[in-house]
């Protein structure tokens, strides 16, 4: 199978209206790899992201790709779990597809399951037995009390686990990091077969968050497609599933959708072809306002340097990496802040700044907080209050 984007075809639709409009180049091709020691992370693997536009069906691709230099293992570590306000998410998520899908007393299984959060709350919640797939799985303590019904494998989900019994199908944020994401669901659409009643649930991150809204830290290497609404519902058509829904969520930052096994479709309804123009429209300008955006950071960050306050950096995820890298002149940042005590102590990809824990900035004092993912802001100010803190905050 090919597990590399074209330049010229598009994966989803196979359209040739393909074309590169957007380049950041020499970008750790890995934000969420922990690093032990500052040397190791400056020089990190690099690679060059080149996004395309297909006009037909609105997939956004990188074509500069090669997943040949990606390797998930346990050192990768993408956890958003530590943070109250997705751990509030990730639970009515869990009871909301339970309550929808009647999810009591069934298989279920999850693609790129991560550390096993998600899962072991829907198999905890509806008493359901699970079976996650993630090369990336560590044995967590917290999951042993519900060990008899929920199985972790070290592996890439694939056909070889066809005979795996399921009545759930569930995938968040996996999709965006698959070259060719249709192998996937068209492989998943054989294995389901004629077991019409298996619901499918997939979340990726929502493009229209990056490339309308410009949260333009969002784009990595690691991740080699973006998905709009109507790209999403397309690839899923395109492969065999009956799309029922499609819903922004976490503050329109992901995209959900649900389905359920139908035939081939390859037709835009009115209302979809609507939206790709608009996102079309919303490609053109967006290098314009790329640039824009970085500028206008760089004088903030040199401001604040001018005037001798000291800032930091509140989450060493994906967003945190990019902003840094993009930003790599701008030294007078030491510390990026996490709540992930797995990240404590480990240093940044591409630019090495130390991740720390909140506690750390009782002794640092910072006049600056500049916080990554706006929809943690009051949680992240209730903290350096309770803290006795009282710095400036700004949502990058």
């Amino acid at each position: 199978m090919n597990n590399t984007l074209s330049n010229h075809t598009c994966p989803v639709c196979g359209s040739s209206h393909f074309e590169v409009f957007f380049e950041m180049l020499e970008v750790p091709v890995f934000c969420n790899v922990l690093w032990s020691e500052k040397s190791g992370a400056q020089t990190c693997k690099k690679g060059d992201i080149k996004l395309s536009f297909c006009s037909d069906c609105g997939f956004i691709g990188n074509v500069a790709f090669d997943p040949s230099r990606l390797e998930y293992t346990q050192v990768y570590e993408n956890s958003l779990d530590f943070s109250p306000r997705f751990q509030d998410y990730a639970k009515s998520l869990a009871k909301r597809l339970i309550e929808n899908h009647n999810l009591h007393d069934k298989d279920i299984i999850e693609i790129g399951c991560g550390k096993g959060d998600f899962l072991f709350l829907l198999c905890e919640l509806g008493n359901n037995q699970g079976v996650g797939f993630d090369p990336s799985y560590v044995p967590l303590e917290s999951h042993q009390k519900i060990q008899d019904r929920m199985q972790i494998i070290q592996d890439y989900y694939s056909d070889k686990y066809a005979n795996y019994a399921s009545d759930f199908i569930c995938c968040r944020h996996t999709l965006e990091h698959i070259p060719q994401p249709i192998s996937l669901l068209k492989n998943l659409r054989k294995t389901i077969g004629e077991r019409q009643n298996t619901a499918v649930f997939f979340e990726v991150p929502n493009a229209l968050d990056t490339f309308r809204d410009m949260a333009i830290w969002d784009i990595i290497y690691e991740h080699c497609c973006y998905f709009a609404p109507v790209c999403l519902s397309q690839a899923f058509s395109i492969s065999g599933f009956k799309v029922s829904k499609v819903t922004e969520e976490y503050r329109g930052q992901f995209l959900c959708l649900e389905s359920q096994p139908g035939e081939v479709s390859t037709t835009l309804t009115q209302e979809q072809s609507q939206q790709l123009q608009q996102l079309a429209h919303e490609i053109t300008a967006f290098t314009t306002k790329f640039k824009n955006k970085v500028e206008t950071w760089t004088d903030k960050l040199e401001y604040l340097a001018n005037q001798g306050q000291r800032a930091v950096v509140w989450g060493a995820g994906s967003k945190g990496v990019t902003f840094l890298n993009l930003l790599k002149h701008q030294q007078q940042i030491e510390y990026v802040v996490d709540l992930n005590p797995r990240k404590h102590g480990m240093y940044v990809a591409g630019t090495g700044q130390e991740i720390v824990a909140p506690e750390f900035l009782r002794e640092y004092q910072p006049n600056v907080v500049l916080i990554m993912n706006p929809i943690y802001e009051k949680e992240i100010q209730q903290m350096t209050e309770d803290m006795g803190l009282n710095p400036e905050f700004m949502c990058v």
